[in-house]
């Protein structure tokens, strides 16, 4: 599963990564673990999720999207998200 994640609509910090557990995932953010980016942005909003058959192919989106310009990024969540909603709870 590949997740997108925000601190707030006001600001658009994001951060792309892969996983295999979304709900601990967000449970390691949400408590302060995780990467550093996480700790110094407090990115704690899930905004974006897609979900592949495959590591590889969640793999290969991931680094397609860090590759993408901010601007494509905020495009791509508030096509079904418009307002940042926090989607954990479809999880």
């Amino acid at each position: 599963m590949l997740r997108l994640h925000s601190r707030q609509p006001q600001t658009r910090n994001a951060l792309i990564g892969v996983t295999n557990n979304l709900r601990k995932r967000l449970e390691q953010h949400r408590s302060g673990h995780g990467s550093e980016f996480v700790k110094k942005y407090g990115v704690h909003r899930l905004v974006h999720m897609e979900v592949f058959a495959s590591p590889q192919d969640a793999i290969a989106r991931e680094k397609q999207l860090k590759e993408w310009r901010r601007d494509w990024k905020i495009r791509l969540v508030e096509e079904h998200n418009l307002d940042w909603s926090d989607l954990s709870d479809l999880i």
